[in-house]
């Protein structure tokens, strides 16, 4: 099958399935779609018990997408950068001690949290792992992705603060995430022993630091030349060149491509925008990349629905990867409310925070990506299935969940004032 018709594949059910959610369902966009996608998932499979032959075309079609290079190497350039230049930079900056300990610090802590314990409880199943994998799992699946989950929170009233501290936390820590990711992938390789605590920070920085500063030059010299001109449709070009040929040379240098993404996004968002564009361009470059970013997620929610005809399951993995989902919450809460204790002598956190922030930390595609990255010898196919139960539980459930859970506790707390 023809990469082209793949594609017109692609667009047509997310616009399909986006059509059925938006008229009937009602879900959030990026959830409808993905259980939409489930569903016919279930249905090629019993379709497949009478046809057989549908069934292996479908597969066929379905493994034909790389997802782990469409998503890493295209579509997350577009879906950071996107959500970068929607941010308000004074709300992060008020904010920015909470924002860089959770997405660094936070993501840290998460990797081993999760690690650890996993290593124990894939022992429990008789099955031998090396530490060193169960640690890639941890940094695959720190990442929160909670895209769908801002637009609940905020028709939940939750405290300005605490939703800032999401979106923020959202955008740097896939960028941290694949950092970490790809710093103990290489330590897996070429085996701890040779390597040493120096080249460890060196590669962190390199990956980290450098994302930040090759960002940041990016969005100066994109703010420079769309000051020059006034022209929307070459400006939004320019705003095209900035993501993909930036996320190229990002790659080609070894640096890291989404935090350059979200700093040339912040930069993009919050100086060229403000400053250096007229009120068309604006309106016509705002409206793009929203629409961009609709796009994205609708097709990323998508093939992760339909990814579930090529991941294997088995009852071992499957009840593994339900106790994984404790260890991963489990994970989130001690690398939330750890950063929160350290923090609280100086600066004061919204009551609930911790609960809502560890129920709100979903995870997306960014973690699914990156366990199909994963070779046979590492155990790949099993942490793949984890990842995806893990993944579908934290979109589905949680997704679903988190406004009520969130309006539940404020308006307790609420009561509690007015008691006193």
């Amino acid at each position: 099958m023809e990469i082209y018709n793949v594609i017109t594949i692609i667009i047509v059910l997310a616009a399909i399935f986006g059509y059925i959610n938006h008229r009937f369902i009602k879900l959030p966009g990026t959830i409808g779609i993905m259980l939409i996608s489930l569903l016919a998932s279930l249905v090629v499979i019993g379709i497949g018990v009478v046809f057989p032959k549908f069934f292996e075309k479908t597969i066929q079609a379905i493994g034909f997408i790389d997802f782990t290079q469409l998503l890493l190497r295209v579509m997350l350039s577009f879906l950071l950068f996107a959500a970068a230049i929607h941010v308000d930079s004074k709300k992060l900056k008020s904010q920015r001690t909470s924002i860089i300990t959770f997405s660094t610090i936070g993501v840290v802590i998460s990797t081993f949290v999760i690690g650890t314990l996993l290593y124990y409880t894939i022992s429990l199943f008789g099955l031998s792992v090396n530490y060193l994998y169960c640690l890639l799992f941890g940094a695959l699946i720190s990442p929160t992705d909670p895209i769908a989950v801002v637009g609940i929170l905020r028709k939940a009233k939750i405290p300005d603060s605490l939703e800032t501290k999401i979106s923020g936390e959202s955008l740097f820590n896939d960028g941290v995430g694949v950092v970490i990711f790809i710093t103990v992938y290489e330590i897996a390789q070429i085996g701890i022993e040779n390597v040493s605590a120096w080249k460890v920070l060196w590669l962190f920085v390199k990956e980290a630091g450098g994302g930040f500063m090759f960002g940041y030059l990016l969005g100066y010299v994109g703010y420079l030349a769309l000051r020059s001109i006034d022209n929307y449709v070459v400006e939004v070009m320019i705003t095209l060149a900035i993501v993909m040929g930036g996320y190229t040379l990002a790659d080609d240098m070894g640096i890291s491509g989404p935090i350059a993404m979200v700093v040339a996004g912040l930069i993009t968002g919050n100086k060229s925008m403000v400053e250096g564009m007229s009120d068309i361009t604006r309106d016509y470059i705002g409206k793009f990349w929203e629409m961009m970013d609709e796009v994205m997620n609708a097709i990323l929610f998508l093939l992760i629905g339909f990814e579930m005809l090529v991941i294997p399951f088995n009852l071992t993995l499957l009840w593994l990867g339900c106790i994984t989902i404790v260890i991963v919450l489990f994970g989130r809460w001690a690398s939330v409310s750890l950063p929160i204790l350290v923090m609280a002598y100086k600066k004061s956190f919204p009551k609930n925070t911790i609960p809502i922030l560890t129920w709100g930390g979903l995870r997306g595609g960014i973690s699914v990506a990156l366990a199909l990255s994963l070779p046979k010898y590492m155990y790949g196919e099993m942490f793949v299935s984890i990842t995806y139960i893990v993944v579908l539980f934290s979109i589905v459930f949680q997704g679903l969940t988190i406004g009520r859970f969130a309006r539940r506790l404020i308006r307790k707390e609420e009561e509690k004032i007015k008691e006193i």
